[in-house]
C-alpha cells in the first residue's frame, strides 16, 4: 500500500510544501499505476487539482474516496476547502460536510487521524494538525510516522518553544529508525534553521546514499551548498540532478542563477529561461505561484538586462493568464515594466492590481513611485502621507522610506533629511534579510537593483572628488560601500555592483581597490562605457595621463554618446591642463559648455534634449573646470566672467556653495585671502558643503595667516555645528597638526565614546600617543581597549609597537592569547588570524626563536590559502593584497629556509611565491640569489633576465646579472651591465666598486680613473662611496698608503664604514701584499729601508690593526672577525701568537657548518708555513686546490693557489706551480704575484725572453712602484740582450729608489757597456 510507501510520501509531501502541485498529481498517477487505486494516492491528487484550480473534477476524486477508513477525515476536509475554494460555494453541502467530519472524528482511527493532521498541515492549519496527530500518537502509542509528522508541524510553527520540541521528536524517531527517511529530511531542515547547513548537509548525503533515486535529496543538497555559497558543488550537484531529470525544474533554476549571479551570463541565462518556460508550461501549466516566483527572483538580478525581462514579463504574463484576479501578479508586472524604463505601461499595471486589490500596499507604493518619475510630485506625496498614516499597522517598509527620500529630493529638502531617509529605507531593507540562507528568497528579498537605486542617490550628497590621504572618509560613502560590499559578495555576476563600489572606493581614496573592482566590471563588460570613464579618472588621479587618454578612447570606441556627456570632456581636460596643454584644455571645456544641457538649466534644456541627461554636479564642474584653466591661462578677466556666470546660473541650487567655495580659490590666488574668507564665511552650516567651506577656511588660517588659534577655532567650530564623527576627526586631527597630541586625544575618545565600534577612531588614539613617543601610555591604552572588547586592528597595532620597542616576550604573549580562540568560518576573521601569525613570526624571529617563527608562519600560509579560496568570490577587489600577501609569507618561510642551509625547501617557497604574484621583484631576485649560491647559474640568468623584463630598472637585479656574467667568466658581459648601471647614475657607488673589482680581474684597472672621474662630477668629493671606490682602485693597484687614506675617509659611514675598515685592516696587517708565508721571495731584500726600520713599521701597521678590528668588533660576523684576529696574530710573528692563532683557524676548519671553509684552512695552512711545517701547510692547500672556485672566497682562493705555488716552486715542481698560477690568472687577470711567480720560474729555465713578459705584466700590474719587480725585470732584459729596456727600467726604479741595492752596478752599467760593445 502507498501508505506503508516512504519513498512516494515523502516525494508527495515534498512537492506539496514546493507547491509544485502538477508535479504531485503527476507522482500519485504514477503510484497508482504501481499500487492500484490507493485512496491515500488518489486524496494526494484530489488535492493537487484543488490548489490549481480544478475543484470540480477534485470533488469527484473525493467523493470516491471520503467513506475509506484511512482517508475519510482528509478527504472530508479537502472536500470542505474545495467548497469554499470554488468560485459556486454549496453551503447546504459544505454544512452536511461539517456534521460528517464532526461525527467521524469521534470514531476515527489512528491513521485516519494521521491523514487528517497531515492534510491540516498542509494548509497551514498548525495547532489544530498538532491536535489531530496528538490523538493519532495516543491510540498508535507513539507511532513513528505521527511523531515524525509532529516534529514537522511543531518545526514549522514559527514558535522557538515547539522548533525546539521537534528536534527531541527527531531524534527520538532516528534511535528507532535510523534511516527513516522523513525524520532524516526534518533533522536536515532544523539544521538549516539553525544555520548549521554544514550538518544538515552531511545529514542530506546520508539520504542520498540511503535513497539514491530520491530527487528531493538533490534539490535540497543544492540548496544546502548554495547557503554555504558553494557555487561550484551547487552547480555540480544541479548537473548531477538534471543527468537524473533532465525536467528537475530546480536545478534548471540554481543553473539560471549561477548565469546570473556568479558569472554575470545574462545571454545565456535569456537562453536557459526560455527552456524553464517551456518546462514550467509542460510540467506546471496552471501554478501561478511558481511562474510568479521564479520570475521575480530573475527580474531582480539580472541589472535590468533587457532579452532576461523579456523572459521573466512572459512568465508573469502567464501567471496573470492563469490567475486574472490575483493582485499580486499585476503588481509584479508593473514593477518588471519599471525595470524595463516603461514607466507608463507600469503605472497601468499598477492601477489594475488596485482594482483588484485596493488594500495592496506593494501596488500602492509601485503607483506612487510611477508618479514621482513622471513627475507627479504633488499626488505622490498625498499618497505618501496616507501610506505614512498606515505605515503603523503595517510596519516599517524599506521601499515606502525610499520613496520619501524621492520625494524629498524633488522637493530640495535639506540633504541630512534625505540622507536620514536613505539610512532608514537600507537598514530596514537589509533587515528583512535577517536569517535568510544564500538561495532563492534571500536573492528576491535582496533585490540589487532597489539597494543600487538607494547608492545612486546617496552618491549625489557624497565627494565628487577622491578624499585626500589622512582625511576622514564621508560617512555617506562609508554607508555606500557597507550597502554594496553584500551584493558583490552574493551577486559577484553583477557589473553595476563593480561598477558602482569602484566609484565609491575611488571617492574614499580607495584607488587599487577601485581599480580592482573597474577591472573585474570590463572584462565582464567591455563596453561598459561608464566604467570607462571611470577607469580614466582613477588614471589622471594617479598621474597617468596617457592611460587616462586611452580609458577615454576606449570608452568612446564602445559607445559614440559618450562625446555628449560632460564628463569625459572634463576628464579629457583635466588631463591635458595635467600635461600642461592649456590651450587644449579650454578648447575642450568650451566644447563641452556647447553641449545641450550644460549652459541652461536642466529643466527647460530637458524638454529639448531627450537623450543623455546632463546632471547638475557636472554641469557645474564644467563652468569651475573651465574657470581655472582661464586662470591656469593667466586669463583672470575671463575666468572672472566663467565664474559670475555660475553664480548666477547655479544660485538656488544644490551646486551653489561648490560655486562659492571655487569663487573663493580664485580670489586667494590673486592673493585677495579676506575676500575668500569672507565669501567662506557666508556659508551656514545647514547648506551642503559647509564642511569643504570650513576646511579651506582652516586651511587660509593655517597655511596663509599662519594663525594656528584661528584655525583650531575654525575646525571648533565646524565640529559644533556639524557635530558628527567626521568633524570630530576632523578638529581631532587638526589639534595634532598644531601638536596639541593631549587635546587631539581627548576629542578622538569622545568621538569614539559614541562610535565604540570604529576601528579607525580607535588606531588614531594608539597612534596618537606613538607619534609623540608617549610609548608607555599608546601601550596601556591598547590594552585597556582590548580588554573592553576592542577592534582586532588594535591587537596588530599594539603587536606592531612592542615589536618596535623590542618587548618581544610581551609582544608574543599578546599576540598568543588573540590566537587562542580558533578563527571563525568568515572571511574577516581568518584575515585577521593570518596577520597575527605573521607578525607573531616576525616576533619570533626577532626573539631568535626560528623553531617558533618558522611554525607561526606554516599557521600563517594555511590560514591564507583558505583566505585565498574565498577572497575572489566575497571581495574580489583584495584579491591581488591578499595574493601579495601569501608571496610575503612564503617568502619569509624561504628565508627561514636557507637560515637552516634547507636550499631546496627555499627555492620550492620562492617559487610559490612567484605563483601568488608572479611579478613580484623581491621574491624573484632572492629565488635568483639562491640559484647564485648553488652554482645553478642557467636558472638563475632565466630568472634575473624575466625580472628585468618584467621590473624594467632594477638595480639589484643588474648588479647580479653582472655578478654571474662574471662567475661565468664573461667578464665583458659582466662589465656591460654595470656600465649600464653607472651610464644612468654615475654616482652608483655599489656599481662602481664592483666594477672596479671586475676591472681589475679584468686587467683593465687602467679604465678605473675614467669613472671615478665622472662619479666625482656628479657627487661630493667626501663621499664615502666615492672615497671607498678610490681606495679599492689606490689598493689593487699597489699603493697602500693613498688607500688607507681614501678608506679612512668613508670608515665613519654607516653603509661603507664596515668595509673601508675591513680592507684598512688587511692592508695593516700585509701592506707589501706579500705571499704571508712563502718562503720564494724570502731572502730578496725588496727595499732600501733597513730590517730593523721595515720590522719596527710592521708592528706599528699590526697595532693600527689591533684597534680597528675593536672597533669593528661588533659590525663583522663572528667568522670574518676571528679570521682577522688571527691574522693580526701571526703578523705580530711571535711563535706563541702564530701557535694561538693556528688553534683559531683549526677550531674554525672542524665546524660542521662549514666543512668547506676556505678562509680558515688557509688561514691553518699559513701559520703552519711561519711555524716553517710545509707538508702540513700543503696538505690543507692541496684540500682548496680541489675544491670549486667561489667569488665569496676569491681572495681567499688566490692566496691559497700562490702559496702552493710558492712550496711547489721551492720543491723545484715548476710545472704544478705553473699549472695553479695560470688558475690564478684565470681568475684574476691583474695578479702582479703570479705574474712574479711565473717570471721566476722562467728565469729559473734560464728562459730570460719569457721570463721577462711575465715581469712585465707583473711590473705594469704593481703600477711600476714595486722596485723589487723592477730589478728583476731589468735583470732579465740584460740577460735577453734587450739592453735598452734594461736601462729604461734602471732609471725608472731609480728616479724613485736612488739607492736601490745592485740595480746601477749589476744591470745599468753592464748595460751601458754592452750597447758599447
Amino acid at each position: 500500500m502507498a501508505a506503508e510507501d516512504a519513498t512516494t510520501l515523502a516525494l508527495l509531501n515534498f512537492y506539496c510544501q514546493e507547491r509544485l502541485y502538477s508535479h504531485m498529481q503527476n507522482s500519485a498517477l504514477d503510484a497508482i499505476r504501481k499500487y492500484g487505486s490507493d485512496p491515500v494516492l488518489v486524496f494526494f491528487k484530489a488535492y493537487g487539482l484543488i490548489l490549481e484550480g480544478s475543484t470540480s473534477e477534485a470533488m469527484r476524486e473525493l467523493e470516491s474516496i471520503k467513506n475509506d477508513e484511512i482517508v475519510h477525515l482528509c478527504a472530508t476536509m479537502a472536500l470542505i476547502y474545495a467548497h469554499k475554494k470554488s468560485k459556486s460555494q454549496d453551503r447546504e453541502a459544505m454544512q452536511e460536510l461539517d456534521a460528517k467530519l464532526k461525527e467521524e472524528r469521534k470514531s476515527a482511527g489512528d491513521k485516519a487521524l494521521y491523514f487528517a493532521g497531515l492534510f491540516l498541515w498542509h494548509t497551514g492549519r498548525h495547532d489544530k494538525a498538532r491536535e489531530y496527530v496528538d490523538r493519532s500518537l495516543k491510540m498508535s502509542q507513539g507511532s513513528i510516522e505521527s511523531m515524525v509528522l509532529r516534529a514537522w508541524i511543531d518545526m514549522t510553527t514559527g514558535r522557538e518553544a515547539h522548533v525546539k520540541k521537534s528536534g527531541k521528536y527527531f531524534e527520538e524517531v532516528l534511535k528507532k529508525s535510523p534511516k527513516h527517511l522523513l525524520a532524516l529530511l526534518g533533522k536536515s531542515k532544523l539544521l538549516g534553521l539553525r544555520h548549521n547547513y554544514s550538518g544538515s548537509l552531511d545529514l542530506i548525503n546520508e539520504v542520498i546514499v540511503a535513497y539514491p533515486g530520491f530527487m528531493p535529496a538533490l534539490v535540497e543538497k543544492m540548496r544546502l551548498q548554495l547557503a554555504l555559497r558553494d557555487w561550484e558543488q551547487t552547480l555540480d550537484t544541479a548537473h548531477r540532478a538534471l543527468t537524473q531529470d533532465s525536467n528537475c525544474l530546480e536545478a534548471v533554476r540554481l543553473e539560471i542563477l549561477g548565469f546570473l549571479c556568479r558569472e554575470g551570463n545574462y545571454d545565456e541565462a535569456a537562453a536557459r529561461l526560455g527552456e524553464l518556460i517551456q518546462l514550467l508550461d509542460r510540467f506546471e501549466p496552471r501554478n501561478a505561484d511558481v511562474f510568479h516566483d521564479y520570475c521575480q527572483t530573475f527580474a531582480r538580478l539580472c541589472g535590468r538586462n533587457p532579452q532576461v525581462l523579456q523572459q521573466t514579463y512572459t512568465m508573469i504574463e502567464r501567471s496573470m493568464e492563469i490567475s486574472p484576479q490575483a493582485a499580486e501578479y499585476p503588481t509584479e508586472a508593473g514593477y518588471q515594466l519599471l525595470l524595463q524604463g516603461r514607466t507608463k505601461d507600469a503605472h497601468r499595471c499598477y492601477k489594475n492590481a488596485m482594482k483588484l486589490d485596493e488594500t495592496s500596499v506593494v501596488a500602492l507604493t509601485g503607483m506612487i513611485r510611477c508618479q514621482l518619475l513622471e513627475g507627479s510630485v504633488e499626488d505622490a506625496e498625498q499618497q505618501l502621507e496616507f501610506l505614512g498614516e498606515i505605515q503603523e499597522s503595517i510596519g516599517k517598509s524599506a521601499e515606502i522610506l525610499y520613496l520619501k527620500a524621492l520625494l524629498a529630493r524633488k522637493k530640495n529638502k535639506p540633504r541630512e533629511e534625505i540622507i536620514e531617509l536613505l539610512n532608514d529605507a537600507s537598514q530596514v531593507h537589509f533587515g528583512s534579510l535577517k536569517g535568510l540562507p544564500l538561495g532563492s528568497a534571500y536573492f528576491t528579498q535582496l533585490n540589487p537593483d532597489f539597494i543600487m537605486d538607494i547608492v545612486k542617490d546617496y552618491l549625489l550628497y557624497a565627494p565628487t572628488e577622491p578624499q585626500a590621504a589622512g582625511q576622514p572618509v564621508s560617512p555617506v560613502l562609508q554607508r555606500c560601500n557597507a550597502v554594496l560590499d553584500p551584493i558583490t559578495q552574493a551577486v559577484p555576476g553583477l557589473v553595476d555592483s563593480f561598477y558602482l563600489i569602484g566609484r565609491v572606493q575611488y571617492l574614499m581614496g580607495q584607488v587599487d581597490r577601485a581599480q580592482a573592482s573597474l577591472q573585474k566590471c570590463l572584462e565582464a563588460k567591455p563596453q561598459f562605457a561608464d566604467a570607462h570613464l571611470l577607469m580614466a579618472q582613477i588614471h589622471l588621479h594617479q598621474g597617468n595621463f596617457q592611460q587616462s587618454q586611452q580609458s577615454l578612447e576606449m570608452g568612446l570606441s564602445y559607445n559614440f554618446e559618450v562625446r555628449e556627456m560632460p564628463l569625459y570632456h572634463l576628464i579629457k581636460a583635466r588631463a591635458m591642463k595635467k600635461m600642461g596643454q592649456v590651450d587644449e584644455c579650454v578648447k575642450t571645456l568650451q566644447a563641452a559648455m556647447n553641449l545641450a544641457g550644460v549652459k541652461k538649466r536642466a529643466s527647460s534644456a530637458a524638454r529639448r534634449n531627450k537623450g543623455v541627461t546632463v546632471s547638475v554636479t557636472d554641469r557645474a564642474s564644467v563652468y569651475l573646470e573651465l574657470a581655472e584653466a582661464y586662470r591656469e591661462k593667466d586669463s583672470q578677466h575671463e575666468a572672472a566672467k566663467v565664474m559670475q556666470d555660475a553664480i548666477h546660473e547655479f544660485a538656488g541650487t544644490s551646486e551653489e556653495i561648490r560655486i562659492t567655495i571655487s569663487n573663493a580659490d580664485l580670489a586667494l590666488h590673486r592673493g585677495d585671502t579676506e575676500q575668500a574668507l569672507s565669501m567662506l564665511r557666508n556659508v551656514t552650516p545647514e547648506q551642503s558643503y559647509f564642511v569643504q567651506a570650513r576646511m579651506k577656511m582652516g586651511n587660509i588660517y593655517l597655511n596663509h595667516r599662519k594663525d594656528k588659534r584661528l584655525y583650531i577655532a575654525c575646525m571648533r567650530e565646524l565640529s559644533e555645528k556639524h557635530p558628527s564623527t567626521e568633524t570630530a576627526l576632523l578638529l581631532g586631527d587638526a589639534q595634532m597638526t598644531i601638536q596639541e597630541t593631549e587635546k587631539a586625544i581627548t576629542i578622538y575618545e569622545q568621538a569614539l565614546k559614541k562610535n565604540p565600534k570604529d576601528s579607525a577612531l580607535a588606531s588614531k588614539i594608539g597612534q596618537a600617543y606613538v607619534k609623540t613617543h608617549q610609548y608607555g601610555k599608546a601601550i596601556a591604552y591598547y590594552e585597556a581597549a582590548l580588554k573592553t572588547g576592542g577592534q582586532s586592528v588594535l591587537r596588530l597595532d599594539l603587536g606592531e609597537l612592542l615589536l618596535k620597542l623590542r618587548q618581544y616576550d610581551k609582544a608574543e604573549r599578546h599576540l598568543q592569547l588573540a590566537l587562542e580562540q580558533s578563527p571563525g568560518n568568515d572571511l574577516p576573521s581568518l584575515m585577521e588570524h593570518t596577520k597575527l601569525n605573521n607578525l607573531l613570526a616576525k616576533v619570533h624571529q626577532k626573539a631568535n626563536k626560528l623553531d617558533d617563527a618558522m611554525l607561526a608562519l606554516s599557521k600563517a600560509r594555511d590560514l591564507q590559502a583558505r583566505v585565498l579560496k574565498r577572497v575572489q568570490l566575497e571581495q574580489p577587489e583584495a584579491a591581488q593584497t591578499q595574493k601579495d600577501l601569501a608571496a610575503s609569507i612564503c617568502s619569509q618561510i624561504a628565508k627561514h629556509c636557507i637560515s637552516q642551509q634547507d636550499l631546496e625547501k627555499a627555492a620550492k617557497f620562492y617559487k610559490e611565491a612567484l605563483v601568488y604574484s608572479e611579478n613580484d621583484s623581491k621574491a624573484m631576485l632572492e629565488l635568483s640569489r639562491l640559484y647564485l649560491s648553488q652554482g645553478a647559474l642557467d636558472q638563475c640568468q632565466h630568472q634575473l633576465v624575466k625580472l628585468l623584463q618584467t621590473g624594467g630598472d632594477n638595480d639589484e637585479a643588474t648588479l647580479m646579472m653582472a655578478d654571474l656574467m662574471f662567475r661565468k667568466g664573461t667578464y665583458e658581459e659582466a662589465m656591460f651591465h654595470f656600465q649600464q648601471l653607472l651610464q644612468k647614475s654615475p654616482d652608483h657607488f655599489e656599481a662602481l666598486s664592483r666594477l672596479i673589482d671586475l676591472l681589475r680581474r679584468a686587467g683593465k684597472l687602467g679604465e678605473v680613473p675614467g669613472y671615478l672621474e665622472e662619479a666625482e662630477k656628479t657627487s661630493s668629493s667626501m663621499d664615502p662611496g666615492l672615497s671607498y671606490c678610490k681606495g679599492l682602485y689606490e689598493w689593487y693597484i699597489g699603493n697602500p698608503t693613498a688607500a688607507i687614506k681614501h678608506f679612512n675617509m668613508a670608515r665613519k659611514d654607516s653603509d661603507w664604514g664596515e668595509r673601508a675598515t675591513e680592507n684598512m685592516i688587511i692592508i695593516c696587517i700585509n701592506p707589501d701584499n706579500e705571499t704571508v708565508g712563502g718562503e720564494t721571495f724570502e731572502n730578496v731584500d725588496t727595499n732600501s729601508v733597513s730590517a730593523v726600520e721595515k720590522a719596527d713599521n710592521d708592528q706599528s701597521a699590526v697595532h693600527t690593526a689591533n684597534r680597528l678590528l675593536k672597533e669593528m668588533s661588533s659590525a663583522l660576523s663572528i667568522m670574518r672577525l676571528a679570521v682577522l684576529q688571527n691574522y693580526a696574530l701571526m703578523a705580530k710573528k711571535n711563535k706563541s701568537d702564530i701557535e694561538k692563532a693556528l688553534s683559531g683557524f683549526m677550531e674554525m676548519a672542524s665546524t660542521e657548518q662549514q666543512p668547506e671553509n676556505v678562509p680558515a684552512l688557509l688561514g691553518v695552512a699559513t701559520a703552519y708555513m711561519m711555524l716553517k711545517q710545509t707538508p702540513r701547510a700543503r696538505n690543507q692547500l692541496k684540500r682548496i686546490a680541489k675544491m670549486d672556485w667561489n667569488p665569496n672566497d676569491a681572495e681567499e682562493f688566490e692566496k691559497s693557489w700562490l702559496l702552493l705555488s710558492d712550496i711547489y716552486i721551492n720543491s723545484g715542481k715548476y710545472d704544478m706551480a705553473t699549472e695553479l698560477l695560470k688558475k690564478c690568472l684565470q681568475h684574476n687577470q691583474s695578479c702582479c704575484k703570479a705574474y712574479e711567480y711565473l717570471g721566476f720560474i722562467m728565469e729559473k729555465e734560464q728562459s730570460y725572453q719569457d721570463a721577462a713578459y711575465n715581469y712585465e705584466r707583473a711590473w705594469l700590474y704593481s703600477n711600476q712602484s714595486n722596485p723589487s719587480i723592477g730589478y728583476k725585470l731589468g735583470f732579465n732584459y740584460l740577460k735577453a740582450k734587450k739592453f735598452v729596456d734594461a736601462i729604461d727600467i734602471c732609471h725608472k726604479v731609480l728616479n724613485v729608489h736612488k739607492n736601490y741595492p745592485r740595480m746601477r752596478k749589476d744591470i745599468l752599467e753592464k748595460a751601458r757597456m754592452s750597447l758599447r760593445t
